[in-house]
């Protein structure tokens, strides 16, 4: 049953939401800097209308971080809670069917009873305002079994290039007894899971130079090495046919699953026929010998994220290009570590180039994989909490995306975390049209005050 607080709020809660969202606080974009600022002052000014005490903005060498905290009795446990107010840039705007920055309720077939579409309303805006919404209605009912600190970064989609900083000078302002995210997904609405494992990220920018100046192709072509063409040829070669990643040694320290824990994590729901549905595709691609939940859980990646150079205006330019650029990605698995995968790459693109090409490759940001245990007092009690408002119990699963500062916050902080998310990977993270099912977002808001309930309760009395 709903919490009466919840239900009495619940357009007040999704006004302030879409406030929020109407901020475009883009933090890869320099010129949204004072759009981070209002983001994180929103949040900032919530917290503390919510009653979190000690509430500021703390500042980094790049974008603040909001802190504030609860401390009812230092004999009970604490949660620190962590989430980013920054998001995703909205381009190709064109492709959205509704202003990015204009939240928008619309039915879809997963979310028949209405999603907000809009940037950041799932990844993670949507997800942390449920988190400042339950603390509310937890002090509002005078339920707040615990103590509670948040922390919540603007940096996050650019690698939490500061956070770490932050966290070795803080430690004392930190202390907790777990760290507890929502910038995850469930495998349904009718099927809660569970993030137990992440993978890492390895990320990279490479320009490829040939010729001193661009060059008239009628003129130059077939005497001079193209770099868009060199650059294709190299990115290709980065897979074999098997679609395995031809970078020598890049596979040397994984840990494979058994046969036992690969028929274990193939037991999630997953209809293969759905999901090329919902993607518009005919076929799925990958690594041979495994699944589709393998592949996007349990194994590493290579992608493409980006490719430009020549000429891309309206018309035609014959040109002979001066040089290529691509993003690239590398999703890690354990044990891998960021650092070594991106010197193997480099290592292998600079030697992959042809003669009169050069080649640079500018590491951007990278982080580590994680795996949290599943029977731990923070994982039961997500699991409880989850199995209280969806009646099921929530299946174990492991994610695809990167969350870097999780294993940042194991090796600074010594803290675990716990990744219980609200979202669905249908709803359009980074793409046009990002969505949050409204129903989705009070669920969130209803569940969180159980996971404070159960894991007070199974939390040890400190003397």
């Amino acid at each position: 049953m709903s919490n009466p607080y919840l239900t009495e709020n619940k357009q007040k809660f999704l006004d302030e939401l879409f406030e929020l969202l109407r901020i475009p606080s883009i933090s890869a974009d320099s010129a949204c800097h004072e759009d981070i600022i209002s983001a994180a002052n929103y949040i900032k000014n919530k917290l503390t209308e919510a009653g979190a005490e000690n509430v500021e903005l703390c500042e980094t060498a790049g974008n603040p971080i909001v802190y504030g905290e609860k401390i009812i009795d230092i004999a009970l446990p604490t949660i620190l809670v962590y989430g980013h107010y920054d998001v995703q840039p909205a381009v190709p705007l064109e492709l959205w069917e509704t202003p990015p920055f204009e939240p928008t309720v619309r039915k879809t077939k997963i979310h028949p009873d209405g999603a907000i579409f809009a940037r950041g309303a799932c990844d993670d805006k949507g997800q942390v305002y449920m988190h400042v919404k339950a603390f509310e209605m937890m002090m509002n009912t005078n339920t707040l079994p615990c103590n509670v600190k948040f922390m919540i970064e603007g940096e996050e989609e650019v690698g939490s290039a500061n956070l770490g900083t932050f966290c070795i000078a803080n430690k004392a302002k930190l202390k907790a007894d777990v760290v507890l995210i929502s910038d995850t997904s469930m495998i349904a609405n009718d099927t809660p899971s569970i993030d137990c494992g992440l993978r890492g990220l390895s990320y990279v920018e490479v320009e490829i130079t040939g010729p001193n100046r661009d060059l008239h192709s009628g003129v130059y072509g077939g005497a001079i090495a193209n770099p868009i063409n060199m650059l294709a040829k190299m990115i290709a070669g980065l897979h074999d046919e098997n679609n395995r990643i031809t970078i020598p040694g890049f596979y040397d320290k994984i840990m494979e699953l058994n046969e036992d824990e690969r028929n274990e994590l193939n037991k999630a729901p997953f209809d293969i026929e759905d999901y090329k549905t919902d993607l518009g595709i005919d076929e799925v691609w990958g690594e041979k010998g495994y699944t589709v939940s393998e592949r996007t859980g349990i194994r590493p990646t290579l992608d493409c994220n980006g490719i430009w150079g020549g000429y891309t205006g309206e018309g035609a330019k014959t040109v002979l290009p001066s040089k290529a650029f691509a993003k690239i990605s590398m999703r890690l698995v354990p044990a891998q570590d960021s650092e070594s995968i991106t010197a193997l790459f480099k290592n292998h693109f600079i030697h992959m180039a042809p003669p009169g090409i050069k080649v640079e490759v500018r590491p951007h940001h990278g982080g580590e994989p994680v795996i949290t245990p599943t029977d731990s007092p923070a994982y039961l009690a997500a699991e409880r909490a989850m199995e209280t408002t969806y009646g099921k119990k929530p299946i174990p699963t492991r994610g695809g995306g990167s969350i870097p500062i999780v294993a940042l916050f194991e090796k600074e902080l010594g803290l675990k975390s716990v990744l219980m998310g609200f979202g669905l990977d249908s709803d359009a993270l980074h793409s046009p049209n990002e969505h949050y099912g409204i129903v989705n977002y009070f669920k969130g808001i209803e569940t969180i005050p159980y996971f404070y309930k159960y894991f007070t309760e199974s939390f040890p009395v400190k003397p």
